[in-house]
């Protein structure tokens, strides 16, 4: 199978402790315990997946291995490179921040797996953005490869009336359809979410969602099985961890 597993991970700046400051954020370890059963299985690449202000112009941006994520702007002198052995040092590309926090989630996890970004615009159509998951499988079916996919996205910022863009009344329904659809992996959902209702409610996940579930139907061999890990909205946030696998057959998992 060229699609192994996909993890699905917010990418709050907080996540990093070195960000955090000792801030208690409590989607961190299980966004890394995902990550750490991605790793587990086997992929010869990880493809990391999101949103991307840089990508408006183009759809979306790929970022080399040597890529780095840099968290100057957010008050701490730490840089983080997307591919293993890359050193972080400045002169690579900059990493958009969830992609950078996605470097972060590898590197703590210890993947050694290739390394690959995928920077997707947030006003991309749904189906541009399947297309672009349905290019991830197809490049890998043809290298040989073993992918999986590391797809970094928060939900509505408007889901109280301290978050970060204020209360929207639709944000909490809107979030549990999400939810709803990760857990059952359930991509005839995630490829219906409009992207002005989330550009309405701040979700910097919907057009990386579409792009694991692109992915997921130019796979299309068996059925998938998701683990949800975490599901909450702290700091107004709603903030999705899930692992995505293969169902086995015989395992019991229907």
């Amino acid at each position: 199978m060229t699609l192994v597993a996909a993890a699905i991970c917010p990418h709050p700046p907080l996540l990093v402790p070195r960000v955090g400051a000792g801030e208690p954020v409590a989607a961190r370890e299980p966004a890394l315990a995902a990550v750490r059963r991605l790793r587990a299985a086997g992929p010869d690449l990880v493809v990391v997946v999101g949103d991307d202000p840089e990508a408006l112009a183009a759809g979306s941006l790929i970022y080399p291995p040597t890529a780095v994520g840099d968290f100057r702007g957010f008050g701490v002198d730490f840089r983080v490179p997307l591919g293993p052995g890359a050193r972080g040092a400045p002169g690579g590309a900059a990493l958009p921040l969830s992609l950078a926090v996605g470097a972060w989630l590898l590197a703590e996890a210890g993947v050694t797996a290739g390394r690959r970004g995928l920077g997707v615009s947030p006003k991309a159509e749904p189906a541009e953005a399947a297309a672009l998951g349905a290019g991830l499988v197809e490049a890998a079916a043809a290298a040989g490869e073993r992918v999986a996919l590391l797809v970094m996205g928060d939900g509505s910022a408007r889901r109280t009336p301290k978050a970060p863009g204020s209360l929207d009344d639709r944000a909490g329904p809107y979030d549990a359809v999400v939810e709803r659809a990760l857990a059952t992996v359930d991509l005839d959902t995630l490829l219906s979410l409009e992207p002005g209702l989330a550009a309405d409610l701040l979700v910097a996940g919907r057009a990386s969602w579409q792009v694991l579930a692109g992915a997921l139907r130019a796979a299309g061999t068996g059925g998938w099985a998701s683990d949800v890990l975490y599901a909450d909205a702290p700091y107004g946030v709603g903030y999705f961890v899930c692992l995505w696998e293969p169902e086995v057959p015989g395992d019991g998992v229907r």
